[in-house]
């Protein structure tokens, strides 16, 4: 089932993280939307929670009521298209993100071609923006970067330091300073990241990813996963040259 519920406390984009963060650590909820805007939250579980136990999840500058139900099992055929568009549109940006640096990278490299600098540059952008839009807000984005990193849950710090982390590793690797130690950090945090994605995934929990921060709603999906993934490829292929070829 499907809740809508009016949330009054929100301010800014940290709180609407920490209401998310909240009411996603209940048993039996799924997923949880939250609208600053709006000053609503959309939150669908498995049955129903009652209004009081949401309450006592929540810190108490926020107070929460509910709007509306609706059933999501009862859904058509056209009605699941619709989730479908909604989802790409969601993912829109982190398309748009990768096509991006995948052109700049190639034109860094257009007039000398060279797949190891090619590489470089994608993984060095990669880690600029990503850590861009993280910073946007600093406030938010431990909180819900510590809902899937296994090392952010156990060491909360981590999830404070993590942005700065990447900034320095889009850094490393966009002045060939230190590749060997760049790659091989690479290696062990974006490893231990998708570890937590697959738990997220297998686990169909739906929460929200932190990739590009709190400044973006993204859902945690497949395309996180993927672009993990692209990221470790590149930097044990290119551990693999340093060592091998």
């Amino acid at each position: 089932m499907k809740h809508t519920y009016n949330i009054s406390g929100m301010t800014c984009n940290g709180c609407r993280t920490s209401v998310e963060n909240k009411l996603s650590e209940i048993d039996g909820i799924t997923s949880v939307s939250v609208n600053l805007e709006k000053a609503e939250a959309e939150v669908v579980m498995k049955e129903h929670i009652s209004l009081k136990t949401l309450q006592n999840a929540l810190p108490p500058k926020y107070s929460i009521s509910e709007k509306r139900e609706t059933n999501i099992f009862s859904s058509s055929e056209n009605v699941m298209q619709t989730h479908e568009q909604s989802k790409f549109q969601q993912l829109k940006p982190l398309f748009l993100i990768f096509l991006y640096i995948f052109i700049a990278s190639v034109l860094l490299n257009f007039k000398t071609w060279n797949g190891s600098a090619f590489m470089l540059d994608f993984m060095g952008l990669f880690y600029i923006v990503f850590s861009f839009f993280k910073m946007l807000d600093l406030k938010g984005f431990p909180e819900s970067f510590r809902m899937y990193d296994p090392l952010a849950k156990v060491f909360p710090p981590y999830a404070v330091v993590y942005p700065f982390i990447e900034t320095a590793l889009g850094l490393m690797f966009l002045m060939r300073f230190q590749i060997e130690i760049a790659l091989i950090a690479t290696i062990i945090i974006l490893g231990i990241t998708t570890i937590g994605v697959t738990q997220t995934l297998l686990s169909k929990k739906k929460i929200k990813c932190a990739c590009l921060g709190t400044a973006l709603n993204l859902p945690m999906t497949e395309a996180t996963f993927i672009e993990n993934s692209i990221m470790l490829f590149m930097a044990i292929l290119m551990l693999l040259k340093l060592y091998f070829l």
